[in-house]
């Protein structure tokens, strides 16, 4: 039977030979969202073996596992104990691992009110670039000194190291969930989302598409209904089916073929300049939209409002580059954090940006 140590020891005999040679490494966890970001030329590294829960502590809200855990494992873990994943994150299918989970930073509906992936990073247990085993955070909510490196690992997909082993806090599912729709045009609900942003009311989620406005709230009973009166609107009938097609994507709008745009921006941008199809989550902050137009202009609209453009699904196999282009001082530091924890880029090289 194959240990944790025993896997550990072969993922380090590996990236210790790959380190002396200076070959590269593909890291493949499930493949789920292989898609994002850009293609990386090298030999694969298959870690989706290293699984398993290690520890799930229900009364003090943390779990540990390990990155080969599908996601799917997790979720059913928690869900059995009343619990949740806060950042409530997309899988894009059943063979969506824990570790490529954290390793993307892609968050649900949920994020902007309950935080992104990196906010319930604890700690990590992961290999370098030189195939050492480095520990960082732990298993509590205050244990950082110095420097949060835990976090940094989140959204870096494998670039800064192998994930082996994530500590992320959980949350308690809500004892009730109601979601309301109203019609409006998409400038009239960053409007009214602007309005109860202002307000104590208990949003965990708020979509705009197909001329709806569509508001999840969660809570106590008593509070959601008395929310639900203030906001108004219709209750929406099969809402948790239409908040699964907006996490994993499998709403009719992402069906299109175009290359799909991913903006995120300050909550209340007007939609000035935005295509009219366009699909508003994170209550006003995230803009999906299909277009062929160049990536220049699109990537200029996003900056004139203060925000950033991913090119998500489209890029032509790398032919156009996926990630918003980093300002120089920001690149310069991410090429040191990349040089300390992977001297000779073996990890994953290129896999956001060329130089990294």
């Amino acid at each position: 039977m194959t240990t944790d140590q025993d896997q550990t020891e072969a993922l380090q005999t590996r990236l210790r030979q790959a380190h002396a040679d200076g070959s590269p490494v593909d890291i493949r966890g499930g493949g789920s969202k292989g898609f994002y970001g850009r293609p990386v030329n090298a030999a694969p590294l298959e870690i989706g073996g290293h699984r398993g829960i290690i520890d799930h502590e229900p009364g003090e809200l943390v779990l540990t596992a390990r990155a080969g855990t599908p996601l799917d494992e997790i979720r059913t873990r928690l869900a059995g104990h009343g619990q949740m994943l806060p950042f409530e994150p997309p899988a894009f299918g059943p063979r969506a691992t824990f570790g490529g989970t954290i390793a993307t930073g892609l968050s649900g509906p949920r994020r902007p009110y309950a935080g992104a992936v990196r906010d319930a990073v604890l700690g990590v247990r992961m290999l370098n670039g030189q195939g050492e085993v480095l520990r960082f955070g732990g298993q509590v909510m205050k244990n950082v000194a110095g420097y949060d490196v835990s976090r940094l690992m989140a959204g870096a997909q494998g670039t800064l190291g192998i994930l082996l082993d994530i500590s992320v806090k959980v949350l308690p599912r809500p004892a009730f969930t109601l979601t309301l729709i109203q019609a409006a045009s998409a400038s009239r609900a960053l409007e009214s989302l602007q309005e109860w942003g202002l307000r104590p009311l208990p949003l965990s989620a708020a979509c705009h598409v197909d001329d709806t406005l569509h508001i999840r709230l969660c809570g106590a009973r008593q509070g959601v209904e008395q929310a639900a009166e203030l906001i108004g609107g219709e209750v929406m009938e099969g809402a948790d089916d239409f908040w699964h097609g907006i996490r994993e994507q499998t709403h009719s709008f992402f069906h299109g073929g175009a290359p799909l745009w991913r903006v995120s921006v300050p909550p209340g941008t007007p939609m000035t300049g935005f295509p009219e199809a366009c699909l508003v989550d994170w209550g006003g902050a995230l803009r999906w939209f299909y277009s062929e137009a160049p990536a220049a202009d699109i990537r200029t609209l996003a900056e004139a409002r203060g925000g950033h453009a991913t090119l998500f699904r489209g890029h032509a196999g790398g032919r156009m580059e996926p990630f918003h282009p980093l300002p120089a001082p920001m690149l310069t530091l991410q090429r040191r954090l990349k040089a300390a924890f992977d001297p000779r880029g073996i990890l994953n090289p290129g896999r956001l940006y060329p130089e990294l």
